[in-house]
């Protein structure tokens, strides 16, 4: 079924699927392409409201993303926040501006009850059963739907020393397709 109101996307407490491919019917488990302690077997992915902007991207467009939390320390928080207003960061390189912009994606809002979390930080979840999507939103409009949440959205020549810096912070951080940035 196909979601004809964005607000869908603006909703709280629950699971989504982004992928650049539209009209899929069922999710059928896969290998995970990250190890996770716990995970097994073959699985669908999903990920949680709060932090869905982090794949409003295309599928290989490499990018940092951070926020603090009650554990960040303030030197990080001065370090990486001190400028933005913004919750959540996500950084992306220069050269994938023009694919983002022409980028459309397919928001699959899944069923949240065979859905066990696996990375609170990423928000991730998994099923071990295939999942049947509840709706679909298109995004055409990539920069301007990341634009309507919370997160500061950054451009740069090279992500390289970013992912370092994040890395090494005390912010929760995800360093995402991060084999597909310039060296």
């Amino acid at each position: 079924m196909l979601s004809d109101h964005q607000d869908l996307l603006n909703s709280s407490k629950r699971l989504f699927h982004v992928s650049e491919e539209p009209g899929i019917k069922l999710f059928n488990p896969r290998p995970s392409p990250s190890a996770f302690a716990g995970v097994n077997d073959d699985v669908v992915f999903a990920v949680e409201d709060r932090l869905l902007h982090n794949y409003l991207l295309p599928r290989d467009c490499p990018r940092v993303t951070y926020y603090a939390t009650g554990e960040t320390i303030a030197v990080d928080k001065e370090k990486f926040k001190a400028c933005t207003s913004a919750t959540y960061v996500i950084i992306v390189e220069s050269d994938w501006y023009r694919r983002i912009r022409e980028t459309i994606l397919y928001c699959y809002e899944f069923p949240a009850d065979s859905f066990v979390m696996v990375d609170a930080c990423a928000g991730y979840y998994i099923s071990y059963q295939p999942v049947v999507p509840l709706t679909i939103t298109p995004v055409d409009d990539v920069i301007g739907e990341l634009l309507k949440r919370d997160i500061e959205l950054r451009f740069t020549p090279s992500l390289v020393q970013y992912a370092d810096a994040v890395s090494r912070s005390t912010l929760n951080f995800s360093l995402i397709r991060m084999r597909n940035a310039k060296g």
